[in-house]
């Protein structure tokens, strides 16, 4: 399962709204990496212009529901802390998408690369013989 999460700065100025925002992540994925059980895979943490986003793999949706309903983790007080100082204001923004990735209905390419992305969070298999092309790998024909 493939999860992104991230935040985007809409007003540059008011760094005491975004800025707790933003720091608010880095305790969630320490707790994360703590506790493998929780099922995150791997995470990857990538800057933008005005934000900041993590592309997290993990095991199962159900993991993820059931860490971000967690009662004594990081999200729900991280939460409810956004819902207080920024709620609807429009100062930050914060988003998240979901995909369900099931296994053969993807591929990817990794050259010259540490592991990262998929790679990381899964078995790397060489790019050759009949893996060569991507219609290949993920079980097309030709």
């Amino acid at each position: 399962m493939v999860f992104i999460i991230g935040m985007r700065v809409n007003r540059l100025f008011e760094f005491g709204k975004w800025i707790p925002v933003a720091k608010a992540m880095g305790p969630m994925i320490a707790e994360l990496k703590k506790h493998p059980e929780m099922g995150l895979l791997h995470v990857e943490t990538m800057l933008y212009w005005r934000g900041v986003a993590n592309l997290q793999y993990w095991r199962s949706f159900e993991h993820l529901h059931a860490y971000a309903h967690l009662r004594d983790s990081n999200h729900l007080p991280a939460w409810a802390e956004f819902n207080r100082r920024i709620g609807g204001n429009g100062s930050v923004g914060i988003w998240h998408e979901s995909y369900m990735v099931e296994r053969g209905n993807y591929e990817c390419i990794y050259v010259n690369m540490p592991r990262f992305g998929f790679g990381a969070a899964s078995d790397l298999v060489p790019v050759s013989g009949r893996m060569e092309s991507a219609r290949q790998r993920i079980g097309k024909a030709e």
